[in-house]
């Protein structure tokens, strides 16, 4: 299974200002190593920081309307400051992963684990996640080299998983 380690903004992650300054090396080599252990075993998929809100965009959707508002955005606790992919074989797996990760910020911080909705749900005749197959939009057709799965019904997933 595939999952999104999603590491929580704090608020000096937002605000760029690093109270452990002087341990910063230490921490950088920390994470450095446990990056390396997860790619060694096969868990790492992809990982990265991103940058405070403040330099980030919100798209809001109403309708056919969009509107788009600036960060920074107020409620640091729901930011997301960094990520991991990792593909694990269950989530008490990714679970035990996640806590022998360092610490990714210099105080209290946490990591929210999400699973992906795996293609293989969305195919007709084999949709498991609580949607009957019949809604599954169209079924599963071909074009090329790719295949194309429709997500079922528009209020649940307006556009296509291609796989290529």
């Amino acid at each position: 299974m595939r999952v999104m380690v999603i590491v929580k903004a704090t608020e000096d992650s937002e605000a760029e200002t690093n109270p452990a300054a002087g341990h910063l090396d230490e921490i950088l080599e920390q994470m450095g190593k446990f990056n390396e252990e997860l790619v060694k075993a096969g868990i790492m998929l992809a990982g990265d920081g991103l940058k405070p809100s403040r330099f980030g965009k919100r798209i809001h959707f109403d309708g056919k309307k969009r509107s788009v508002t600036d960060g920074p955005f107020a409620e640091t606790k729901e930011l997301v400051a960094g990520f991991w992919l990792w593909q694990v074989r269950s989530m008490d797996e990714a679970i035990e992963w996640a806590k022998r990760c360092p610490n990714p910020m210099p105080g209290p911080s946490d990591l929210e684990i999400r699973p992906f909705f795996e293609a293989y749900r969305f195919i007709a005749g084999s949709f498991r996640s609580g949607f009957p197959a019949d809604q599954v939009a169209g079924g599963c057709h071909g074009q090329g080299s790719r295949v194309v799965i429709p997500f079922p019904t528009e209020a649940f997933f307006p556009f296509h998983l291609i796989i290529f």
